[in-house]
Formats: structure tokens, sequence, C-alpha cells
């Protein structure tokens, strides 16, 4: 055929280097420490749910296209929980196919072609694509190394009059910053003053080691202009169950809702059941949570940085990002290409990340979501490269 079969917008996306590094883990038996996915499953008591609801013909069938009440319901009551922010789970949230659908969602609905969508790089891969199928302008606002804090100067001279929506990611993936309440102030000054919307992506929610996490629809004037997402793959490390959420004002669901049951239309039925009775565990289920994960964190970092790498330490999410020029590297794409069969390790070039990848070179991320048996023997692979 003459003319390209891939549409225009989604040109040089090709795979994912999530599905590249993965494969290239199974291929060559390499611990993998690049796409974020936990090695232990959560609670069993949740995963029991999911299998009483099954057997139980609950879900089985299409479920509600918002999702099941049960779920929306406790949606709703977490936000009470945890922030003492009141969504109505009748109209204000939106059961989705994970957080990546809700966003691609929210971009569809919410972006005309031309719209600019301000995001801070680095950032999740997905948000590219989905600007890019929306029609929209990409606008990267960079975080800087060696904290990775959003310069809020910036992002104002970054505002035009075809500035549609700022894309908010905190905790962020994949530099672990978590934005102070100040940085989100500002952020939510900046929107109500200028009268854009913020998507704001929050899957790492309670995994925040350093800070807190706060969401910014409980900035003044942000209730009505923020579509808040997040999911239950990180929290409760079921990642392929892919159940996420929208939580905004009825326009803004509606709106999201729209273009997300062109999508999947539904999805997980049974696996919604089970997200339900999990976002009501206690509170000693989220702290200890966070607290294993944190000395995941506090065993691999320090073991980093002994090899030879600088480290940036993550104030949250289950990333780290590192420099690999004290290990006299340049090339962060080609070392982890070749990293697998050098050290029996995969990570991730941070450059995939950016509209910059200049500036992410020598930056390389990986995931510390694993066993700390894993994280140690992952290590002594690594500590291969500083021996040469």
């Amino acid at each position: 055929m003459s003319r390209p079969l891939l549409n225009r917008r989604l040109d040089g996306l090709g795979t994912t280097i999530f599905a590249e590094m993965s494969a290239r883990a199974v291929a060559t038996g390499s611990i993998n420490l690049g796409q974020g996915f936990p090695d232990r499953d959560g609670p069993a008591a949740v995963a029991q749910a999911a299998a009483d609801a099954i057997l139980a013909g609950r879900g089985n069938q299409y479920p509600p296209g918002p999702g099941i009440p049960e779920l929306r319901q406790a949606i709703a009551a977490h936000d009470e929980r945890f922030y003492r922010l009141r969504y109505d789970p009748a109209d204000e949230v939106l059961v989705t196919a994970g957080a990546t659908e809700a966003i691609a969602a929210a971009m569809l609905a919410l972006v005309e072609p031309g719209d600019e969508v301000i995001a801070f790089e680095p950032y999740y891969d997905s948000y590219a694509a989905n600007i890019a199928m929306a029609g929209g302008v990409r606008v990267p606002v960079t975080l800087q190394p060696p904290d990775f804090r959003p310069d809020t100067g910036e992002l104002a001279r970054a505002v035009t009059p075809r500035t549609r929506l700022i894309l908010l990611n905190t905790p962020h993936n994949p530099t672990g910053s978590v934005f102070t309440r100040d940085e989100l102030a500002a952020i939510a000054n900046l929107a109500v003053e200028r009268d854009l919307l913020v998507v704001s992506d929050e899957v790492y929610e309670h995994l925040v080691f350093d800070g807190e996490h706060l969401p910014i629809a409980g900035f003044p004037g942000m209730r009505e202009r923020t579509v808040s997402v997040s999911s239950a793959g990180k929290t409760f490390s079921f990642t392929g169950w892919k159940i996420g959420w929208v939580k905004a004002a009825p326009e803004l669901v509606t709106a999201v809702k729209t273009a997300k049951q062109f999508l999947t239309y539904v999805s997980g039925g049974p696996f919604q059941y089970a997200v339900a009775q999990a976002l009501a565990l206690p509170e000693e289920y989220y702290a200890r949570l966070r607290d294993d994960l944190q000395a995941q964190r506090d065993l691999f970092v320090p073991g980093l940085r002994d090899i030879g790498f600088e480290v940036y330490e993550p104030q949250g999410t289950y990333f780290v990002t590192t420099d690999i020029r004290g290990l006299g590297e340049q090339d962060g794409v080609e070392f982890c290409r070749t990293l697998p069969e050098r050290a029996g390790v995969v990570a991730i070039p941070s450059a995939v990340f950016y509209d910059h990848k200049e500036l992410a070179r020598s930056h390389v991320r990986f995931a510390f979501c694993k066993r700390p048996e894993v994280l140690t023997e992952a290590l002594a692979r690594l500590s291969r490269l500083a021996r040469g």
C-alpha cells in the first residue's frame, strides 16, 4: 500500500518499552526490575472475594456501565475516609479498565484537536499516546534532578490561550517525587486563574514514604475542574485485574463516560466486587503496604549507590531513577538493552519518558516492588558492572 498504515498521530510510538524489556527479561531469565508490577499477589481475602464472586455468578455477565454500585460506593467512602472529599457514587464516580483507560477516556472526552495539554516530564508513556489519539498538542514542563520539583513559574509560562488542561501525576512516576502542598496550591491557583481543567493521576496515592499525598481536587476552586484518577493495581497488588476509576463533578464524569463506553464499555465484573471489599481494609493494611515498600526502597537504594549508580531517592511510588555515568556509562537506552546479558537484570531507560530525551540520556529507572531476597540478588548481579 502506498500510504502508511499507522495513523500519523501515533507515528513514532511503536511497541511500548515495557513490552520490549519484559520480553527480554523472559528470554534471558533476568530479574525484571523494569515493568512496575509486584512479584507477590495482594491480600488472600481479596483474591478469595473475586473467586467467590465468579462462583456465585456476580459480575460474570456485563456489569453496569459506570461500575457496580458496591464499588462506586466503596470508592466514595475511601476518599471521604482518607481525604475528607465527598463524591456522590451515583453520578461522580466511574469505574474503568485501569487508570490507563481512565486517562485515555479523559483525553478523548475533554481535548479537542489542537488543544494544548501540559504534562510534567518525565511522564508515563501512555500520556503521550493518549494526548496524540485525542489530537492534542503535548507541552512538556520538565522536572529537573536531583529533586524533580515542579517549577511553577515555568508551568505558568507554558500556558497559552490554546491550553486546555494540565495532566498531573503525584506521587510521580518515574521520579518518585511527591508534590508539596505549596506546589499543588500554585498549580491549583493557576488552573483557576486560567480556567484550565486538571486530570490528576493518583495511582500511587498510598505509596508515599516522605511527605503526604494531597489530592488537588481538595484545593479551593478545584473540585469542579479536576478529574481524579486512581486504581486498585498499585494499592492492592493485583495489577492484572485492571480496575481503575474516575472521580469528578457530574458533568466531567458524564463526558469521560461518553468516551469510555466506546473503549471497553465494561470490564472486570467479579473483580469489582473484590476491589470494593479491598478498599474497606483497615488502616493497618495501608500502613503495612507503605512500610514494606519503604523497607524495600531502603534496601535497594544504598545497594545501588554502593555499586556506583548516582541515585535520586524517591519520596513515593515503587520506582527509583539513577544516573549511570558513575559506572562509566553514557547511554541509558544502550545500557538497558545490554544489561540482561551483562548482569541478568532488566531496567527501563528514562529517556523514553521524555520529549527532551537528551536531558535523561544517562538516566535509568528500576522498580523495587519485589521481594527483599529478589532485590538482594539483583544487587549482587548488578555488582558485576562495578567489577568491570
